[in-house]
Protein backbone atom coordinates (compact mmCIF):
# COMPACT_ATOMS: atom_id res chain seq x y z
CA UNK A 1 0.00 0.00 0.00
CA UNK A 2 1.32 3.55 -0.80
CA UNK A 3 1.50 6.64 1.40
CA UNK A 4 -1.22 8.57 0.22
CA UNK A 5 0.89 11.69 0.99
CA UNK A 6 3.55 10.95 -1.23
CA UNK A 7 0.83 10.90 -4.17
CA UNK A 8 -0.32 14.66 -3.49
CA UNK A 9 2.90 16.30 -4.39
CA UNK A 10 6.19 17.96 -3.01
CA UNK A 11 5.56 21.36 -1.93
CA UNK A 12 1.88 21.22 -0.97
CA UNK A 13 2.26 21.15 2.87
CA UNK A 14 4.83 23.80 2.66
CA UNK A 15 1.97 25.94 1.22
CA UNK A 16 -0.51 24.78 3.60
CA UNK A 17 1.37 26.19 6.32
CA UNK A 18 1.99 29.36 4.92
CA UNK A 19 -1.45 29.81 3.87
CA UNK A 20 -1.86 29.06 7.05
CA UNK A 21 0.49 31.40 8.84
CA UNK A 22 -0.19 34.48 6.50
CA UNK A 23 -4.33 33.86 7.37
CA UNK A 24 -3.99 33.13 10.94
CA UNK A 25 -2.21 36.50 11.26
CA UNK A 26 -4.52 38.12 9.21
CA UNK A 27 -7.79 36.71 10.15
CA UNK A 28 -7.25 35.10 13.70
CA UNK A 29 -7.24 31.36 14.51
CA UNK A 30 -11.49 31.10 15.37
CA UNK A 31 -12.36 33.19 11.61
CA UNK A 32 -9.95 30.98 9.80
CA UNK A 33 -11.14 27.74 8.31
CA UNK A 34 -9.50 24.73 6.64
CA UNK A 35 -11.25 26.13 3.14
CA UNK A 36 -9.91 29.87 3.57
CA UNK A 37 -5.82 27.84 4.12
CA UNK A 38 -7.07 25.57 1.04
CA UNK A 39 -7.81 28.26 -1.44
CA UNK A 40 -4.78 30.67 -0.21
CA UNK A 41 -2.53 27.35 -0.60
CA UNK A 42 -3.99 27.19 -4.16
CA UNK A 43 -4.86 23.45 -2.73
CA UNK A 44 -7.59 21.38 -3.34
CA UNK A 45 -9.56 21.15 0.07
CA UNK A 46 -9.41 17.78 0.40
CA UNK A 47 -5.96 17.43 0.25
CA UNK A 48 -5.75 19.42 3.63
CA UNK A 49 -6.36 16.15 5.38
CA UNK A 50 -3.86 14.03 3.99
CA UNK A 51 -1.58 16.27 5.50
CA UNK A 52 -3.32 17.68 8.91
CA UNK A 53 -6.31 15.55 10.50
CA UNK A 54 -7.67 18.46 12.06
CA UNK A 55 -7.48 22.58 12.18
CA UNK A 56 -5.63 22.31 15.51
CA UNK A 57 -3.35 20.13 13.62
CA UNK A 58 -2.71 22.79 11.15
CA UNK A 59 -2.75 25.94 13.50
CA UNK A 60 0.49 23.90 15.34
CA UNK A 61 2.42 23.56 12.65
CA UNK A 62 2.19 26.68 12.02
CA UNK A 63 3.36 27.90 15.19
CA UNK A 64 6.24 25.52 14.29
CA UNK A 65 7.01 27.23 11.24
CA UNK A 66 7.11 30.18 13.05
CA UNK A 67 9.55 28.76 15.56
CA UNK A 68 11.89 27.53 13.34
CA UNK A 69 12.36 30.86 11.91
CA UNK A 70 12.59 32.80 15.28
CA UNK A 71 15.10 30.05 16.07
CA UNK A 72 17.00 30.70 12.91
CA UNK A 73 16.72 34.63 13.37
CA UNK A 74 18.15 34.45 16.87
CA UNK A 75 20.60 32.22 15.65
CA UNK A 76 21.62 34.64 12.87
CA UNK A 77 22.52 36.87 14.96
CA UNK A 78 25.45 35.37 16.75
CA UNK A 79 27.37 36.82 13.87
CA UNK A 80 27.25 39.67 16.05
CA UNK A 81 30.85 39.78 18.25
CA UNK A 82 28.97 41.04 21.61
CA UNK A 83 25.75 40.43 23.69
CA UNK A 84 25.05 44.52 23.31
CA UNK A 85 25.10 44.21 19.46
CA UNK A 86 23.07 40.88 19.30
CA UNK A 87 20.48 42.62 21.20
CA UNK A 88 20.51 45.66 19.43
CA UNK A 89 20.55 42.80 16.13
CA UNK A 90 16.90 41.91 17.35
CA UNK A 91 15.64 45.10 17.91
CA UNK A 92 16.75 45.79 14.22
CA UNK A 93 15.30 42.52 13.18
CA UNK A 94 12.11 43.01 14.78
CA UNK A 95 11.19 46.41 13.63
CA UNK A 96 11.79 45.26 9.81
CA UNK A 97 8.50 43.96 10.60
CA UNK A 98 7.28 47.19 11.16
CA UNK A 99 4.47 47.53 7.75
CA UNK A 100 3.26 44.02 8.78
CA UNK A 101 2.96 44.61 12.01
CA UNK A 102 1.22 48.29 11.66
CA UNK A 103 -1.56 46.45 9.52
CA UNK A 104 -2.31 43.11 11.51
CA UNK A 105 -0.42 43.28 14.90
CA UNK A 106 2.63 41.21 16.04
CA UNK A 107 2.14 37.53 14.31
CA UNK A 108 3.72 36.01 17.65
CA UNK A 109 1.66 38.43 20.41
CA UNK A 110 -1.17 38.35 18.17
CA UNK A 111 -1.19 33.95 18.31
CA UNK A 112 -0.05 34.05 22.04
CA UNK A 113 -2.95 36.33 22.83
CA UNK A 114 -5.90 34.40 21.01
CA UNK A 115 -4.38 30.95 22.08
CA UNK A 116 -4.23 31.94 25.60
CA UNK A 117 -7.73 32.00 25.63
CA UNK A 118 -7.92 28.34 25.23
CA UNK A 119 -7.74 25.87 27.59
CA UNK A 120 -5.69 23.16 25.08
CA UNK A 121 -1.90 22.07 24.18
CA UNK A 122 -1.62 24.89 21.47
CA UNK A 123 -1.31 27.75 24.47
CA UNK A 124 1.11 25.60 25.46
CA UNK A 125 2.67 25.21 22.04
CA UNK A 126 2.59 29.27 21.11
CA UNK A 127 3.62 30.31 24.28
CA UNK A 128 7.40 29.29 22.48
CA UNK A 129 7.05 32.11 20.62
CA UNK A 130 7.63 34.76 23.50
CA UNK A 131 9.78 32.48 25.94
CA UNK A 132 12.50 31.85 23.18
CA UNK A 133 13.23 35.46 22.68
CA UNK A 134 12.84 35.91 26.48
CA UNK A 135 15.50 33.23 27.33
CA UNK A 136 17.63 34.06 24.49
CA UNK A 137 17.66 37.88 25.21
CA UNK A 138 18.05 36.77 29.20
CA UNK A 139 20.71 34.85 27.92
CA UNK A 140 22.49 38.06 26.30
CA UNK A 141 22.00 40.21 29.30
CA UNK A 142 23.60 37.42 31.48
CA UNK A 143 26.94 37.95 28.95
CA UNK A 144 26.76 41.22 29.64
CA UNK A 145 27.52 41.05 33.11
CA UNK A 146 24.11 41.94 34.38
CA UNK A 147 22.53 40.37 37.58
CA UNK A 148 19.31 41.63 36.54
CA UNK A 149 19.04 40.05 33.28
CA UNK A 150 15.90 38.08 33.58
CA UNK A 151 13.73 41.51 34.46
CA UNK A 152 15.46 43.10 31.60
CA UNK A 153 14.74 40.48 29.14
CA UNK A 154 10.76 41.10 30.22
CA UNK A 155 11.58 44.67 29.90
CA UNK A 156 12.79 44.29 26.42
CA UNK A 157 9.96 41.26 25.18
CA UNK A 158 7.61 43.64 26.74
CA UNK A 159 8.39 46.68 25.07
CA UNK A 160 8.58 45.02 21.66
CA UNK A 161 4.95 44.24 21.96
CA UNK A 162 3.90 46.65 23.86
CA UNK A 163 5.08 48.87 20.44
CA UNK A 164 3.39 46.35 18.84
CA UNK A 165 0.05 46.89 20.02
CA UNK A 166 0.26 50.60 19.45
CA UNK A 167 1.77 50.51 15.98
CA UNK A 168 -1.10 48.10 14.82
CA UNK A 169 -4.26 50.41 16.68
CA UNK A 170 -2.78 53.29 15.48
CA UNK A 171 -1.08 52.22 12.17
CA UNK A 172 2.00 54.05 12.74
CA UNK A 173 5.44 52.73 11.28
CA UNK A 174 6.92 55.64 12.99
CA UNK A 175 6.06 54.50 16.65
CA UNK A 176 7.72 51.19 16.12
CA UNK A 177 10.75 53.09 14.51
CA UNK A 178 11.17 55.63 17.25
CA UNK A 179 10.97 52.64 20.25
CA UNK A 180 13.64 50.95 18.75
CA UNK A 181 15.83 53.68 18.59
CA UNK A 182 15.23 53.73 22.40
CA UNK A 183 15.52 50.44 23.06
CA UNK A 184 18.94 50.28 20.99
CA UNK A 185 20.42 53.61 23.50
CA UNK A 186 18.63 51.53 26.64
CA UNK A 187 21.02 48.40 25.51
CA UNK A 188 23.92 50.47 25.04
CA UNK A 189 23.33 52.43 28.31
CA UNK A 190 23.07 48.61 30.64
CA UNK A 191 26.38 47.90 28.59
Amino acid sequence: MTDPTTQIGPGKRERLVAGARELLHRQGVERTTIADVADAAEVPSGNVYYYFKTKDELVEAAIDAHITDLEAMLASLERHRTPQARLKGLVRALTEQRALVAEYGCPHGSLCQELDKRDDDLRETASALLSIPLDWAEQQFRLMGRRDARGLAVALVASYHGISLLTNTFGDQQLMVREARRLERWIDSLA
